[in-house]
């Protein structure tokens, strides 16, 4: 029983404003009141949107979106895009705190029910962009908590799954953030060959 209304919470995360789930004994109802839209869906096909394989969850909300009730993909940022992004986040760090700003993720870097695993190209194209804007910047001045969060916020707005990882090393003490996504980490998670220990890992549904 719990499960299933997790399911729906999440499936919710994915509809667009004008529409609401409501739970039913078999399933549930997707109605869109504003264009008196209907969708019933079984309890099995709600539990794919959570649990199901990356496979199972594209088709559902293929199926969605093609009855209007969702939204489509969020595009990839272009590199300018990804640049105010890390500057954005910098300064909020800066502003509010990094473990504040951990605390926002959930409002900020939703985890929407149709994640999957995104292309070892997207993310290396996004890793590129996110480095070369935090070196190039002398505000950010290659900031690994600015360029995690960046990272972390921008796959997850797509819909992607990843995990933003704190880290600890003891000799010399340091501590160091990176995202992780389709075995790929943004920055690395060993810089200039140093291992950390994660201490602090934080999902898709950021918690």
């Amino acid at each position: 029983m719990e499960q299933d209304t997790d399911a729906l919470v999440a499936m919710t995360r994915i509809l667009s404003p004008h529409c609401r789930v409501t739970r039913l004994s078999g399933g549930a109802l997707i109605a869109d009141w504003r264009r008196t839209r209907f969708l019933g869906m079984t309890t099995a096909d709600v539990r794919k949107l959570v649990g199901g394989t990356s496979e199972e969850r594209a088709a559902l909300v293929t199926g969605l979106v093609r009855a209007g009730c969702a939204t489509a993909r969020r595009k990839v940022c272009s590199d300018a895009e990804v640049g105010l992004w890390l500057r954005g986040v910098h300064l909020l760090i800066r502003a509010m705190g990094f473990g504040r700003v951990l605390r926002l993720l959930p409002l900020i870097a939703p985890g929407y029910a149709r994640a999957d695993i995104p292309s070892p190209q997207a993310v290396a194209r996004l890793k590129r962009a996110v480095e070369a804007h935090g070196r190039s910047s002398w505000f950010v001045d290659d900031d690994c908590k600015a360029e995690a969060v960046t990272a972390f916020v921008l796959l997850r707005r797509c819909g992607f799954e990843a995990t933003l990882h704190v880290g600890v090393r003891e000799h010399p003490f340091a501590l160091h953030a990176w995202t992780s996504a389709a075995g790929l980490s943004v920055p690395a998670a060993d810089p200039r060959g140093h291992a950390f220990t994660p201490v602090l890992s934080i999902g898709c549904g950021s918690e």
